[in-house]
């Protein structure tokens, strides 16, 4: 799962010959999402259309090329980003929520204006808000007959062609065959007589494949059609399948070529659900125009894919055993080191997981930041902004990997010699919401959000706060970032947690300039007994990642008598766990980071 780059710089060359293909097809302007016909989170170098025009790398945004302006919209996260990668003097460089892509199109559209867009590329959400915005300017979406940008990108890189490998039962716990029955008993409960999957995560966890389109998530890049009945076409380049795969699948799905997708959508009968939040546009389109009942809601197999079942619970207690003895190791080392930069720390903690049994990669690039970088919640470190690790600061460390058993994501926040008392205030705030999160017991039927107020609330107490959400869902040995179950105070964290959800619990706050924190474990949605004379049943979190909590920047006076005795119990078990697999001299350093609070 290596990531792959676009080459060349971005510049005026490329926006000018993307307007000349625009006049020549009639078109006033031309939207460029950062998305790819699946709307994942990492996008292959085929479809990194975005980087290729603009130079901007961040994982969301969008840009729009019109004959005399152009402009890029990014989120909070990147303003920093863009502005160090995107010529300026090109493209006018606007916040996608203050400055939204609809107000800036009210105003640059003029009346007659044919707009262009991709209909592969946004969703129907997106592309109804698109011709919201061309109406009120009295112009017109234009649903384009191929991608401009490919056209004029001259040394695009082919789309990813790798092998598809079977998943085994050992790792999945459940047949492909018994998902697939499932699911068609989920189909009839909905009165649906099908349905099209467009997110390729859906379509691996049902037929129980993987791949390597993508870097950090194992996924083939594919379509999917699941008929009432449980059997699957499923739209595969060939030369990614094989004799054994076949096999594997057995006769309940059939392999087709891409190029028949839209046919096979024409061919579709009665009520078909769609994935509003993934299906493209020309999904949607084509199924509308062969008379289906479109019903965009939910992915069918969301629900089903985010409940882990115990084989694959077992594999992620195992997998965050192996990374959390990687991660000893690498605390140890560190701690042994007197000169080392972020580069350095990311690569050499890369090579300790490497070295465990199943992994297969990286779940998404490290976050290393030093001191003022680890203020920068997605920052990402290169040569341009590397720095060292001096005494007096704080590293913020978030990593994770992919191994065949299951997916890791933990951050630690890790003092550099001797931290401030300010440093020390703020992270033992945060690790009382992280406890109060692992530590809650809720009845079935809360949600996410409902809980988020726990990680806030000593914060709040003393006017602090962060600009993330407190936990998102993980697959197993598949994106490290999986719906619909997450902890957030918005709305998109209203989805009931259910027993066998895997979600991070990672509060963390930010001083502009000179610090971040964030203390980050991966917590499994369990059943909790209930109390003598409870009514409804309860649930609870198990926390699974194994790796100790800097010690040196908690407060223990601000702890109550239960904090302590969580952090305590917390370290004993991850010194019970790990201390068994690692070399004696990360053993002596587990033994000082676990041991019991003074």
């Amino acid at each position: 799962m290596s990531e792959e780059r676009i080459q060349g710089p971005a510049g005026p060359e490329r926006v000018g010959a993307l307007r000349d293909e625009l006049r020549r097809r009639g078109l006033a302007g031309f939207v460029v999402p950062r998305a790819d016909e699946h709307q994942g989170e990492y996008v292959p170098a085929s479809a990194q259309r975005l980087a290729w025009l603009t130079g901007f790398t961040g994982s969301a945004g969008m840009a729009v090329v019109l004959d005399q302006r152009a402009a890029i919209f990014v989120d909070g996260r990147y303003t920093i980003q863009v502005a160090q990668e995107v010529d300026g003097g090109l493209f006018e460089i606007r916040h996608m929520v203050d400055q939204p892509l609809g107000r800036w199109l009210d105003e640059a559209l003029k009346p007659g204006d044919r707009l262009g867009y991709d209909s592969w590329l946004h969703t129907a959400e997106q592309a109804q808000a698109l011709k919201a915005a061309c109406d009120r300017a009295g112009a017109e979406l234009v649903a384009c007959d191929g991608n401009p940008v490919d056209r004029v990108w001259a040394d695009r890189p082919p789309p990813p062609c790798r092998p598809v490998v079977a998943h085994p039962l050992v790792f999945a716990g459940r047949t492909s065959a018994e998902k697939r029955l499932a699911l068609s008993d989920t189909l009839r409960a909905e009165r649906l007589d099908g349905a099209v999957l467009t997110d390729p995560a859906s379509i691996a966890w049902l037929l129980n494949v993987r791949g390597d389109d993508v870097a950090y998530v194992p996924l083939p890049l594919s379509f999917a059609i699941v008929h009432g009945d449980g059997t699957v076409q499923w739209f595969l380049d060939p030369a990614k399948s094989s004799p054994a795969l076949a096999e594997h699948l057995g006769d309940g799905v059939a392999i087709r070529h891409p190029d028949g997708f839209l046919t096979a959508l024409g061919a579709m009968k009665g009520r078909v659900r769609v994935d509003k939040a993934t299906a493209p546009m020309a999904v949607v389109q084509a199924l509308s125009v062969a008379g289906v009942s479109v019903d965009q809601g939910a992915d069918p197999c969301a629900q089903a894919k985010a409940c882990k079942n115990p084989v694959e619970l077992a594999g992620s207690r195992a997998a965050h055993r192996r990374d959390g003895a990687a991660m000893v190791r690498f605390l140890a080392w560190l701690d042994r080191q007197v000169d080392v930069d972020e580069l350095t720390a990311a690569e050499r903690l890369c090579q300790f997981r490497a070295e465990g049994q199943h992994f297969r990669g990286l779940s998404f690039p490290t976050i290393a930041g030093a001191g003022p970088n680890g203020a920068i919640v997605h920052y990402r470190s290169s040569e341009r902004t590397n720095r060292k690790l001096l005494p007096g600061q704080l590293f913020l460390l978030d990593s994770g990997a992919q191994y065949l058993d299951g997916t890791t994501d933990v951050t630690r926040t890790l003092a550099i010699g001797t931290p401030s008392a300010e440093m020390r205030h703020r992270f033992t705030l945060v690790l009382k919401g992280h406890i109060a999160i692992a530590q809650a017991t809720f009845p079935e039927g809360t949600t996410g959000s409902q809980l988020d107020i726990l990680a806030r609330r000593a914060l709040w107490a003393h006017g602090l706060d962060y600009d993330h959400g407190t936990g998102h869902g993980v697959g197993s040995y598949l994106s490290v970032h999986e719906g619909p179950q997450r902890i957030s105070k918005v709305g998109t964290g209203a989805v009931p947690l259910r027993a066998g959800m895997i979600v991070s619990n990672e509060p963390g706050y930010y001083k502009a300039g000179a610090y971040g924190i964030r203390i980050e474990a991966l917590v499994a949605v369990e059943e909790r007994p209930l109390p003598e004379g409870g009514e409804r049943p309860l649930l609870g979190f198990e926390t699974l990642t194994l790796v100790p909590i800097d010690k040196k920047l908690v407060e223990v006076g601000l702890l109550d008598g239960g904090e302590r005795t969580w952090l305590d119990a917390y370290h004993a078990r991850v010194w019970d766990d790990v201390a068994p697999l690692v070399d004696d001299a990360a053993r002596d350093w587990l033994k000082r980071a676990t041991a019991p609070l003074a």
